[in-house]
């Protein structure tokens, strides 16, 4: 998973996100429903407002790591342009997961947060 600036230099900025961030995108994007990788890989590219890129040499590895702990399971349909597609959905124990996982990332940016703002001490900034 990256983060790069879109626009004239994609990849210039680019950095690695914390390691299960991908996994919190993956399933906050799949709350509202099924969907298949190319749908989820657009979903968080146009959600981020273009900001957000998921390379699929990342995405498929992830959705198959959230699958074997069942936070997801798939299914083989068709997809709106008639092209069978493996669409991923989330299970009950994602759901939890996704809650779990949504608190632990505010309390990120929380400290991140203190840290890149910190109080002013004694009237210096």
């Amino acid at each position: 998973m990256s983060m790069a600036m879109l626009g004239n230099a994609p990849y210039k900025d680019r950095i690695e996100l914390l390691q299960g961030t991908l996994d919190l995108l993956i399933l906050q994007t799949l709350r509202a429903g099924p969907l298949h990788g190319y749908a989820i890989t657009q979903a968080i590219r146009s959600g981020s407002a273009d900001v957000l890129q998921v390379d699929t040499g990342s995405l498929y590895p992830a959705l198959h790591r959230l699958e074997k702990k069942r936070w997801l399971k798939a299914s083989w349909a068709l997809t709106e342009k008639k092209q069978r597609a493996r669409f991923y959905e989330l299970t009950a124990a994602g759901r939890k997961q996704l809650a779990i996982e949504h608190a632990r990332w505010l309390q990120i940016v929380e400290a991140m947060g203190r840290i890149l703002n910190p109080a002013t001490d004694a009237g210096q900034v």
